[in-house]
């Protein structure tokens, strides 16, 4: 059942025309009646289904004015780079002892990074790290040497950008306590990584069939996108 707050909220918002973010970010922000800081969230329908193959975009992105969620973050590397890793922030570090608790479950953290030659090891997690997309991907930047860039970038507002099967795209930009030019760089920062994600594709036509913005606990608006994406 839905809650008399809820019900305060205005029927009907995914019939009205599809609007310019800056338009409809006052208007989420009104229907974030809850007591926490609610999350501000977007939704992408693309075309995945090319003629030839069928696109899949997996990829990172830095939002410039950060996400506004912390994140615990875990290393796995060989004890001589775990200074590094902890000295840039990193929850949880470990080598052998760690990976073989992350075999038994022991999963607790939201971004896990990983040094080359401990990924060898790792990948035998496959049944444990992939369904919950946790397993380290030197494309996405969390395989690799450099750690405290790693650390640093999953701390300070990175997100990742995959597209389901049915070709839905979603992921939060920020928060209701944001202001609206920090929304509105993170949305623009999502445009441009989607567009060259199009060119990196060599997909015809439109990418993005259709958009939508909502809040955790609010009513959801169609966003009106350029005809270049």
């Amino acid at each position: 059942m839905s809650s008399k707050r809820f019900k305060k909220l205005p029927d009907n918002t995914l019939d009205l025309p599809s609007e310019v973010i800056e338009k409809l970010l006052p208007l989420i922000k009104k229907n974030c009646t809850t007591k926490f800081d609610e999350s501000v969230d977007l939704s992408f329908q693309i075309n995945n289904k090319q003629k030839k193959n069928e696109v899949n975009i997996r990829t990172v992105i830095n939002l410039p004015g950060g996400t506004g969620k912390k994140v615990k973050v875990a290393v796995v590397c060989e004890e001589n780079k775990s200074s590094e890793a902890k000295d840039a922030g990193a929850d949880l570090v470990g080598g052998d002892e760690f990976i073989e608790k992350i075999k038994l479950g022991e999963i607790k953290f939201e971004k896990l990074i990983c040094t080359p030659s401990m990924m060898i090891k790792l990948s035998k997690l496959g049944k444990v790290l992939g369904p919950k997309g946790l397993m380290p991907n030197p494309k996405l930047g969390s395989v690799t040497e450099d750690l405290k860039k790693a650390v640093t970038d999953a701390k300070s507002g990175q997100v990742e950008i995959r597209n389901d099967k049915d070709g839905n795209i979603g992921l939060s930009i920020g928060k209701k306590s944001f202001n609206d030019d920090q929304l509105v760089k993170n949305f623009t920062a999502v445009l441009e990584t989607l567009e060259k994600e199009k060119v990196n594709n060599t997909i015809k036509g439109d990418l993005i069939r259709s958009a939508f913005i909502t809040s955790t606990m609010g009513k959801s608006y169609k966003i009106k996108i350029g005809k270049n994406i």
